[in-house]
């Protein structure tokens, strides 16, 4: 599938449920929060005919989100019917990594259990390695079950490990060191996010948000200048780096600050009520839920609907034309 401008979609994220063990405040920023009603969320079913029929497509690629996606029952025969899906040869999820050492009744961690189901990568959110701080921003202090979720998430043997760290002014702009050190430390690839106003506006204040730009100084300053790796790709529109002296490669996602971070998105979102968006930040979504349970609807009817979505996919994102949300971030999908 290609849009109006050139964009190549072969790749889908998709949310298993707006429901999450945390509450980050730039995702869910307040504890009341209206979950959806189970009848409005999509069945496993419904979720994977829309990847059978999306792969069809020309969809290669699927990362799983929430919420936290591990919070939803009878995840992993979820994963294992994924798994089947002709022309999906790509999986991937991402998660705050709290569950992924939970043990099962034959002593095998989540992770263990996925990386068997056939998940390839993992991302994990980690914005400090501060326990006041993590209770902090995500509402639990629950650092301890992060770390042992990356650490089990790496003794499962998956293709790739990600750690993605949001930045925030005034909360981990001083942790940025540490975090590298982390992530040397166990051979994980860390990349550094902005800031987006997908939840609310306030988090681009000049006290909340830290650009990816002088994050990398703040780096430099203390390891050197850092080299680009323009041949360092992911599926992504990170912005890739070596540390002089050590090799390590880490990354910067500026949707803010990169004006080019549009140029080769290659992505959908399904949101866990049904909702196909071509963009995050967009407000343009369209219903599937609708179609997927009208019984008059046959699959050519999904496709057709698919295509539609992809020729309304924008140019570009609408963050820095005083994007205002309609839509938390867990409702969309991280």
């Amino acid at each position: 599938m290609e849009d109006r401008f050139g964009h190549h979609i072969r790749y889908l994220r998709v949310s298993l449920t707006d429901r999450c063990n945390e509450r980050c405040q730039y995702c869910m920023p307040h504890e009341e929060q209206d979950w959806l009603p189970r009848a409005e969320i999509l069945s496993y079913e419904e979720i994977l005919r829309v990847i059978r029929i999306g792969a069809d497509l020309g969809i290669s690629k699927i990362r799983i989100t929430g919420g936290e996606p591990l919070t939803r029952r009878n995840v992993l025969w979820f994963f294992e019917q994924l798994s089947a899906v002709p022309g999906i040869d790509d999986i991937g999820i991402s998660t705050n990594g709290t569950l992924l050492a939970r043990r099962d009744k034959d002593d095998r961690t989540t992770a263990r259990a996925l990386q068997e189901t056939g998940v390839r990568t993992v991302n994990v959110s980690l914005d400090t390695l501060d326990h006041k701080t993590y209770a902090e921003v995500t509402g639990r202090d629950i650092l301890g079950e992060a770390i042992a979720g990356i650490d089990a998430a790496r003794e499962a043997g998956f293709e790739k490990i990600k750690i993605n760290t949001v930045l925030m002014r005034h909360r981990n702009e001083h942790e940025l060191w540490d975090l590298i050190e982390f992530a040397r430390e166990r051979d994980l690839l860390l990349r550094f996010i902005e800031l987006m106003p997908v939840s609310t506006t306030e988090v681009l204040t000049e006290d909340n948000f830290l650009s990816s730009g002088e994050a990398k100084k703040i780096i430099e300053f203390r390891l050197g200048r850092l080299a680009p790796r323009p041949d360092v790709r992911t599926n992504g529109p990170s912005s890739y780096y070596e540390i002089p002296g050590s090799g390590q490669i880490i990354g910067f996602i500026g949707a803010m600050s990169n004006l080019h971070f549009c140029e080769t998105c290659n992505k959908l979102r399904l949101t866990c009520d049904g909702k196909l968006r071509p963009c995050l930040g967009s407000h343009l979504e369209f219903d599937m839920r609708e179609i997927l349970r009208d019984p008059d609807k046959t699959d050519r009817d999904i496709a057709r609907f698919f295509l539609h979505v992809v020729e309304r996919k924008p140019e570009q994102h609408e963050f820095r034309e005083n994007y205002q949300p309609d839509r938390k971030m867990i409702a969309i999908g991280g």
